[in-house]
């Protein structure tokens, strides 16, 4: 007997081949039929015992949730929703499940609950295809820099620096409770500390990420990331994987081009090879849309707007086009926009980003020259004094997916920037060296793994695409 996956079965034409397969009890019904699944696809196999001939003992055991093995001859299916089934000869118990306490049970349950039980809740369809979709994302990811001639770098958790000068950071140290020594000022001394030094967890890979980028000419890292910001929104966690790209010799044109084959190129991979997953996750989208009233529901099916970005070329927009546009749109006269465009140099929000996109351009849409004030210090300037070679990608239902810039190169405008916002030059000494010996154009971006997830499946809440989140009160699993 060959030892197979539900997957496999299904997709072959073996028939009355004898086969073993090991999976879990999604249903069992009338003493006879088993759905069994092994999470290697959304779609179930019938197995069909006869009870006459099974064991009552074994029949009480066949319980939603119990692990078990069946043997037996892969047959037409005589029912309906499937093409193949499972003829049964025998069945083994191989782990039990307890009916009145299993939580999983075949039923609706609420995405709150399933967070309570994280760690049996990618046994549901919604989950079980979440993070599939996930697994292939991330390879498709690793596969697209690997044949671009990119350097896998795995940049450090623990760091000493902020990348992003946010200061919500996770601090790292070996002191114990009030009994951390202090200087003679009073403040903690962090030179007694493990690594003589204040240390946190890191925000981005990215400096380190350049430096690499600096001698092998094309790196990426694609890690943890961790950000203290003590938020509940559907959108943050405190715990997040982060995609980053480093390019030298590369400008912000060579860098937009980039970020869009790079997301194509992912996105196509998961049209192709999820394809019964993606379409469950837009039914189940198609129909949580018609519980919400009509001002809340989705503009596009989660199939089409995948294949809005796959599709479309993004359109190229300047930071000040894109704000005239929002400052005479029909939203912004009449006071429909939250946050109210008024002057140059506003952050724009999530609404003006998908109204760009899904109103004024009809296609993904990339912004650049943003003011300098609103964008990090290691953006390079533009000559005009007032912006900087900053660039988003701005997608539809979520706004920023993607945020990236050429990276300023110069070593005395680097160091005047710095000085400027107070960072340090010694806690950033390697960093400027990278401008002194040896300096050049280099370029590259950001890109939130789990946004990318939440945008390809179509959830609505970041904390169901990653397997356990992190989030505010809440480090469970």
């Amino acid at each position: 007997m060959t030892e197979l996956r539900v997957d496999e079965i299904l997709n072959s034409s073996a028939l009355l081949k004898e086969i073993i397969l090991k999976g879990w009890v999604r249903t069992f019904r009338s003493n006879r039929f088993i759905a069994l699944n092994d999470g290697s696809t959304i779609k179930n196999i019938q197995c069909v015992i006869d009870f006459e001939k099974t064991p009552e003992e074994t029949l009480k055991r066949i319980n939603t949730g119990a692990a078990i093995a069946v043997y037996g001859t892969i047959i037409e299916s005589q029912g309906k929703g499937q093409s193949v089934e499972i003829q049964v000869s025998k069945i083994e118990i191989l782990g039990d499940s307890n009916p009145e306490e299993y939580p999983i049970q075949p039923k609706k349950h609420s995405f709150e609950f399933l967070r309570e039980n994280a760690h049996l809740r990618t046994r549901t369809n919604t989950f079980g295809a979440v993070m599939r979709v996930r697994s292939k994302l991330s390879f498709a990811v690793h596969k697209y820099f690997q044949e671009n001639g990119f350097n896998y770098v795995n940049t450090p958790i623990i760091t000493g620096s902020d990348a992003e000068g946010a200061g919500e950071m996770f601090r790292v140290t070996t002191f114990h409770d009030n009994k951390s020594p202090l200087t003679e000022d009073g403040k903690i001394d962090y030179s007694k500390d493990f690594f003589g030094k204040e240390t946190n967890l890191t925000v981005s890979g990215q400096l380190e990420a350049e430096a690499y980028a600096m001698s092998l000419g094309k790196a990426y890292t694609f890690g943890p990331t961790f950000r203290a910001e003590n938020s509940n929104t559907t959108r943050h966690l405190a715990e997040f994987w982060m995609i980053e790209p480093e390019v030298a010799f590369m400008d912000l044109e060579g860098n937009m081009d980039l970020a869009e084959d790079f997301i194509k190129s992912v996105l196509k991979y998961a049209l192709e090879y999820c394809k019964d997953d993606l379409e469950f996750l837009d039914q189940r989208l198609t129909e949580e849309d018609k519980t919400k009233p009509m001002n809340e529901r989705s503009e596009m099916s989660l199939l089409l707007k995948l294949h809005f970005v796959v599709d479309n070329d993004f359109k190229r927009v300047s930071y000040t086009e894109a704000i005239d546009i929002l400052r005479n749109s029909t939203p912004n006269k009449k006071k429909k926009f939250q946050y109210i465009i008024n002057e140059w140099g506003a952050d724009l929000q999530s609404e003006h980003e998908r109204f760009l996109v899904e109103t004024h351009f009809k296609c993904p849409v990339i912004l650049f020259d943003y003011p300098a004030n609103i964008k990090a210090f290691y953006m390079r300037l533009n000559d005009d004094g007032k912006t900087v070679r900053a660039m988003d990608v701005l997608f539809p239902g979520i706004g920023e997916i993607v945020g990236g810039s050429q990276r300023e190169e110069r070593y005395e405008v680097l160091v005047a920037k710095m000085r400027a916002l107070g960072i340090e030059e010694k806690d950033l000494w390697w960093y400027l060296d990278l401008r002194k010996y040896g300096t050049a154009v280099h370029s590259g971006f950001g890109l939130g793994f789990e946004r990318l997830v939440l945008f390809t499946t179509g959830m609505g809440n970041i904390r169901d695409v990653i397997p356990f989140p992190r989030t505010p009160q809440n480090a469970e699993f």
